[in-house]
């Protein structure tokens, strides 16, 4: 019971520290992009990971988690799966218009679970599912206001989506095959993500800006900007491991969803953006069907406590992906996270 318990608390934390994080990045991002004028968001994601690189480098140097190899051929192919992912969504942002770019977001969850339930034989209840529709539904009235399709913009929001849930998948399936934290995934394939993100991303920025990001004039105020968002990028992308690891996709996309309601809310408050009726509306179902989701998962994980052995049988993982699993390799439990 003591471990039921601590485990459930690292849940909690590993979810509140993604919430706060990435709503703080979002703010912070907000502000150097649209007040100052600074729109390189794909350099600047590989700015981030770099930073968050180094912190896990100075961190593993002074002892505060141990490094374990992974293959690395598994590492590598995972780095760049996640580094053309961003791009992705971020090509996607600018070929559609923002509508179209939140039913890619909003697509995300649907496709993970297809994909799960496909490949590792994974269950959804229908109420996980309902409460799930709910979720897409009012967040969809939330924050889409217009669709308008092309068909390279198609192209790339399909491959986006592709990407982004199989590298999701694999962030859990990774830690959960081969025994390693969030902090151990994350330190070995930050440097592959920031490398390919480092290359393509300002050829991305300039394509979408028509600015180049070497020649904007940098003030104290936007460098003063930048830092802050790479430190706290540092706290994002190791929340982002730890609560895949931790609990699911699915769950980690649910979460991201709370963000946006959280970002339009703060949005609202912070920066003076339009609140209309409608958002009040959207952001309300979509806690609505959040909270659904947290009930209906709080019950089916207490029912799998009390049956541990079906629930095993129910929920064994399929396919292996990337050759995680080789035959005959026994499976263990993921170590503890241990934290930056």
């Amino acid at each position: 019971m003591g471990e039921i318990s601590s485990f459930q608390m690292g849940v909690i934390g590993a979810l509140f520290l993604s919430v706060a994080s990435s709503v703080s990045i979002v703010i912070c991002n907000k502000a150097l992009m649209s007040n100052l004028g600074f729109p390189f968001a794909t350099t600047l994601t590989s700015w981030h990971l770099m930073v968050t690189f180094c912190t896990l480098h100075a961190a593993q140097r002074f002892n505060l988690f141990d490094n374990k190899p992974i293959d690395m051929k598994t590492v590598v192919l995972f780095g760049i799966l996640n580094g053309v992912s961003i791009g992705l969504l971020n090509l996607s942002l600018g070929f559609n218009s923002i509508g179209f770019y939140q039913m890619t977001k909003l697509s995300i969850i649907p496709f993970t679970v297809l994909l799960e339930t496909i490949f590792l034989n994974k269950q959804f209840s229908q109420k996980i599912k309902l409460s799930l529709f709910l979720l897409l539904v009012g967040v969809g009235i939330a924050s889409i206001t217009d669709l308008q399709l092309n068909f390279v913009g198609t192209i790339l929001s399909l491959l986006a989506i592709v990407t982004t849930c199989v590298g999701q998948i694999l962030t859990n399936t990774i830690q959960k095959r081969l025994n390693v934290s969030s902090t151990q995934l994350l330190y070995q394939s930050a440097p592959f993500q920031a490398a390919i993100l480092f290359v393509s991303g300002p050829l991305v920025d300039q394509f979408l800006t028509k600015q180049n990001v070497f020649a904007f004039k940098y003030s104290p105020i936007v460098l003063g900007f930048i830092i802050l968002s790479c430190i706290i990028s540092v706290s994002v992308n190791f929340s982002t491991f730890l609560v895949i690891g931790k609990t699911s996709p699915v769950t980690y996309q649910v979460l991201g969803h709370l963000k946006t309601c959280l970002v339009l809310a703060f949005g609202y408050r912070l920066l003076h953006d339009p609140f209309t009726e409608r958002n009040i509306i959207g952001i309300s179902i979509a806690i609505f069907g959040m909270g659904l989701y947290s009930y209906f998962c709080t019950q089916e994980n207490k029912k799998k406590q009390a049956d541990p052995l079906g629930s095993q049988m129910k929920d064994k993982d399929g396919t292996p992906y990337l050759g995680l699993e080789k035959e005959g390799q026994e499976v263990k439990n993921p170590d503890k996270d241990s934290h930056v």
